[in-house]
């Protein structure tokens, strides 16, 4: 699959069949996300792969802050990645003078990287994927025992996917883009 082809072709995923990925796949989807690019290669991301459906349930009644959509779609889910991020490494180099540089924004844009380039490699593998911002981060990290030194970037339910949304409309280019 090209790359455009992947970035135009990319929908999130709300309903998905009763068909739990095999993790040798998401192993294989993890091990080229691994690849996304970093501050300065810290590969700060990290991936927690949740299939138990009692936690995904808890995810959907306690995690995500009532948003009934998001409950909606963990009501189909078989599997949940957590993305987090190991705080303090992005955006702090001592090389360059930057001892308690801008980290928080260098952090979520390295989880960012990290998020999208999961969900393409989803999609070019036929695994759908549903991102989820609406999320209490400290709940989830509770839940998945993350390491107290690690932040949670954003859920993002995967499987296969029971729908094919359509494309929504996308601004003209006229309206995104300035020349100077």
């Amino acid at each position: 699959m090209e790359a455009i082809e992947m970035i135009k072709g990319r929908r999130s995923i709300r309903k998905y069949k009763d068909k739990k990925v095999d993790r040798e796949l998401m192993e294989e989807i993890i091990d080229v996300v691994r690849f996304a690019p970093s501050w300065t290669n810290s590969q700060t991301p990290r991936w927690t792969l949740v299939e138990d459906k009692e936690i995904i349930e808890k995810f959907a009644t306690e995690a995500v802050k009532g948003f009934n959509y998001n409950m909606q779609t963990l009501g189909s889910a078989n599997g949940v990645a957590v993305l987090s991020f190991v705080e303090g490494k992005s955006g702090r180099t001592e090389k360059y003078g930057i001892e308690n540089g801008n980290t928080e924004k260098w952090e979520a844009f390295d989880a960012g990287i990290a998020c999208q380039t999961f969900c393409l490699t989803a999609f070019a593998k036929g695994v759908g994927t549903c991102i989820f911002g609406v999320v209490e981060e400290e709940k989830i990290a509770h839940l998945t025992h993350l390491p107290d030194n690690e932040t949670v970037a954003a859920l993002i339910v995967y499987g296969y996917a029971d729908d094919e949304p359509k494309a929504p409309e996308r601004k003209e280019i006229s309206e995104i883009l300035r020349w100077m």
